[in-house]
């Protein structure tokens, strides 16, 4: 019984950790990628248009990190998030693909 217990309370803490931040990447976003990508202004692909995001995605998630961080066409470098990890980037860019 010990051992269920223990992977019960293993799998909630995942959960919650999980939970927190998929909560965190639409802060950022929230924060961030909505200006341009809720709208798809100055050509920017929308948030979970998959027909828009699928060339780019298939350029591979190193060089969208890339352009983000250096900037691409209309998007300034960092996008709207000076403070983003590369880890951020690409957990913004998975959540917009979606």
């Amino acid at each position: 019984m010990k051992g269920f217990a223990t992977g019960l309370a293993l799998a909630i803490a995942m959960s919650l950790s999980a939970g927190a931040q998929a909560e965190s990447v639409k802060e950022l976003y929230d924060q961030s990628c909505t200006y341009c990508h809720a709208s798809g202004a100055a050509g920017a692909p929308k948030t979970g248009d998959q027909a828009a995001w699928k060339p780019r995605m298939d350029k591979g998630m190193d060089t969208l990190v890339k352009h983000v961080e250096e900037g691409y066409n209309a998007m300034p470098p960092g996008g709207m998030c000076g403070d983003c990890s590369k880890e951020d980037y690409r957990a913004l860019i998975e959540y917009m693909t979606k």
